[in-house]
């Protein structure tokens, strides 16, 4: 699509819509001994050797504990009306039990302060993947035990913040903390056992509902939602192999998720599949009741979607694990840093798709970006025209689903800035503002000042 015609859709975006920048807290906090802040397992898996890109980690990142309040103003400077943070949960119990630690939630207490001086609402994620370390020494979110941890977190956090915070997120993006964690072992905690992960799933999506339900019980008129990570996935051909293998990463991927959430039910095949690998979701009677405790917002994160195959480079339709292929096949698309193809018309046909399949639960851009291998220049320009093309690709994508039907109500850009990107270290850069990491000064990029003024025209400001 033409730049101008892309500027077209993006300036027929309603006056009502939410404008945003997100950020994680262990990836940009810092700080992580100050004020009796408890371990996390991602302090631990850096320290594992070769887990983590240039063995990186998030002990100092970008410092915004420290700096907050001049964070908030930069914030404030890009004209957008909502800010998307999340809760560090060692900070509020450094042990994942027991009382609040007054020292944690006192930060988030003067951060929603600063937001407001500055009328920016703030939105408030309460786990993004900093799972205390001694609970995952319990066994984690394999452990049913977690999800009841969590809604008492949860609740710390919620009755310190809730006079003043509206909208509350309860996970961002369970997929990665239970197939990347727990299968995967690309990220926190590092284990690889497909059947941790699928019980990682279900406790997750547990933890959720005994949040919300607790939440919703004590103030009846929040916001209350949750995060996932999804994309669209097409069959690589037409052939039998290639349709199923999509249908089983949907189902993994993204229905594994929203329908316990929006239909208090797993899907039927997900569960055959699950079976045919010896594994089920543990389950028990009432659980389905508890993770689809009505939601009021949906936040959607996307980065890109996938060609699937089921059939490996040796033309085998069955791996040496046993179970079925599923490959992915490169469109020849551009690819970000992250060598993510840049797919914007599959944010468009996920946004219909999840409108229809889905029906009557709005839903909130909470993450859209890319890294890219932008400098600082130095006259102090960061020019970054792929990231603003990216941008302005995927909010033209966002438009145009909403004039397909798609209840999309607000953009969350990912990120605010330059921050520790997991395991791979600091070497991928997503940020509107880029940061120097040894005087972490902050310098807002091109595509900053480029969304600042898209905000501004559409708003007819």
């Amino acid at each position: 699509m033409e730049a101008a015609a892309e500027a077209d859709l993006i300036s027929g975006l309603p006056a009502s819509f939410r404008w945003g920048v997100a950020t994680s807290a262990y990836q940009i906090e810092g700080a992580t001994t100050a004020d009796g802040r408890g371990q996390s397992i991602w302090d631990t898996y850096c320290r594992v050797p070769g887990m983590v890109d240039g063995g990186d980690n998030g002990d100092v990142a970008c410092d915004h504990y420290h700096r907050m309040p001049a964070d908030v103003e930069l914030i404030s400077s890009l004209g957008v009306d909502a800010y998307r943070f999340s809760v560090a949960w060692p900070r509020i119990q450094p042990d994942g039990r027991g009382p609040g630690n007054a020292a944690g939630l006192g930060f988030y207490d003067r951060l929603v302060d600063e937001l407001l001086a500055r009328g920016v609402d703030p939105w408030v994620t309460l786990y993004h993947w900093d799972l205390p370390q001694r609970l995952e020494d319990a066994g984690g979110w394999p452990a049913r035990d977690t999800a009841y941890r969590f809604a008492d977190y949860a609740m710390l956090v919620f009755d310190a913040l809730r006079d003043r915070v509206s909208t509350w997120t309860t996970l961002n993006e369970p997929w990665c903390s239970a197939m990347l964690g727990y299968y995967e072992g690309r990220q926190a905690p590092g284990r690889q056992d497909f059947g941790d992960a699928i019980h990682a799933v279900h406790h997750l999506l547990l933890g959720h509902g005994l949040a919300a339900g607790r939440m919703r019980a004590a103030e009846p008129s929040i916001q209350l939602g949750i995060t996932l990570n999804m994309g669209t996935s097409t069959p690589a051909t037409d052939s039998e192999a290639d349709r199923e293998a999509t249908r089983r990463a949907d189902g993994l991927g993204v229905r594994i998720y929203l329908d316990p959430l929006l239909r208090k039910r797993y899907p039927e095949d997900v569960v055959a599949d699950l079976a045919a690998r010896g594994v089920r979701l543990p389950v028990l009677d009432g659980d389905l009741e508890i993770i689809g405790e009505p939601i009021d917002v949906l936040g959607v994160n996307y980065y890109s979607s996938h060609q699937v195959s089921g059939v490996d480079d040796q033309g085998r339709t069955v791996g040496d694990d046993g179970n079925p292929v599923e490959t992915i096949v490169p469109m020849g698309r551009p690819v970000t840093a992250m060598d993510w193809e840049i797919v914007p018309e599959g944010f468009t046909e996920l946004l219909v798709r999840l409108s229809r399949d889905y029906p009557g639960t709005p839903m909130v851009i909470t993450e859209n970006g890319a890294a890219f291998d932008d400098t600082a220049a130095t006259d102090g320009v960061v020019a970054d025209a792929d990231r603003q093309a990216y941008l302005s690709a995927h909010l033209a994508a966002v438009a145009a689903a909403r004039q397909r039907g798609a209840d999309v109500r607000g953009y969350f850009a990912w990120s605010l800035m330059d921050n520790f990107e997991w395991s791979y270290g600091y070497a991928k850069r997503f940020g509107l503002v880029h940061v120097d990491y040894e005087t972490q000064v902050r310098t807002p990029k091109q595509s900053a000042l480029w969304y600042r003024d898209t905000i501004r025209r559409v708003r007819g400001s």
